[in-house]
């Protein structure tokens, strides 16, 4: 059994929780059997396993335990790191746990997942001009034009007027929200490599080179930077390129480490 199969167990309406077995195998486990792994799993691997439910939506209280749980880590390593070894007693915790939280988002990020439009601010509507044709007459109608049956339109006066107007987003459709894919290959992580299917005649994928195959494109370690000089101005971007940025990667990729402990386990366990 893997993590994955876990998820269906948290909805009502896709489990049956009673001491019956599901199947006629005499090895079939019972409902009461995958509470009792999947709480063995969680106090076994508790970040790894906090981490998946939190990626999948399960819960956010296993979300901010995954969080809580990166940043204490983070705690006992960031001293490796002279540019954190130098922040306060007081700044210190802060920093970690803005760089445990982006992390935690892009563990947690797919090719379904999606983001603020950055086009209206997450707001849905954009402020654009609009231009519209307005008229006025410059004159009543004399009684002379009124005989002759002279059109108004012939005193008509017309002018092109630029108004601002809050109009729907073009990027987000007025959902203000987009997707997280990859504009190249559309979250599918291969893309048509030209320069093959020309020598072959037959379109030939590969690896998207925009997104390195992973469907989604990443969420920028700038973004994380920002967050951090919002704490503290203690890190340049120089460093922040040198040795902080390393550290960030390795706080996310401990989440996919995690992430497997727990699979392994949750194996062991119901195996």
């Amino acid at each position: 059994m893997n993590l994955e199969n876990t998820v269906k167990y948290h909805f009502a309406k896709s489990t049956l929780i009673s001491d019956s077995p599901r199947a006629t195998a005499s090895d079939s486990l019972t409902g009461t059997d995958i509470m009792a792994a999947m709480g063995m799993t969680q106090e076994r691997a508790a970040m790894g396993y906090s981490a998946f439910l939190g990626k999948m939506g399960i819960s956010k209280n296993d979300r901010e335990r995954a969080i809580a749980l990166l940043a204490e880590y983070a705690l006992t390593k960031c001293d490796k790191v002279a540019a954190l070894r130098k922040l306060g007693d007081e700044i210190k915790p802060l920093v970690m746990r803005q760089l445990a939280t982006f992390a935690f988002e892009d563990y947690s990020r797919s090719a379904a997942s999606v983001k603020q439009c950055d086009c209206c601010s997450g707001q849905g509507f954009i402020e654009a001009d609009v231009f519209s044709m307005k008229s006025h007459y410059t004159m009543r109608l004399p009684q002379w034009a009124k005989d002759l049956k002279q059109s108004p339109s012939d005193f008509e006066v017309k002018r092109q007027v630029k108004e601002v107007a809050r109009v729907l987003c073009s990027a987000c459709k007025g959902k203000k929200v987009v997707s997280c894919a990859c504009n190249d290959c559309r979250g599918r992580g291969k893309a048509v490599a030209q320069e093959e299917t020309n020598k072959q005649g037959v379109p030939v994928f590969a690896n998207c080179k925009r997104c390195s195959g992973r469907g989604y494109e990443r969420i920028p370690s700038t973004e994380a930077y920002a967050a951090v000089c919002q704490i503290t101005d203690a890190i340049t971007v120089a460093t922040w390129e040198k040795s902080v940025k390393h550290f960030y990667d390795q706080l996310i990729t401990k989440f996919d480490i995690e992430e497997a402990w727990a699979e392994a386990q949750l194996k062991q366990i119901t195996r």
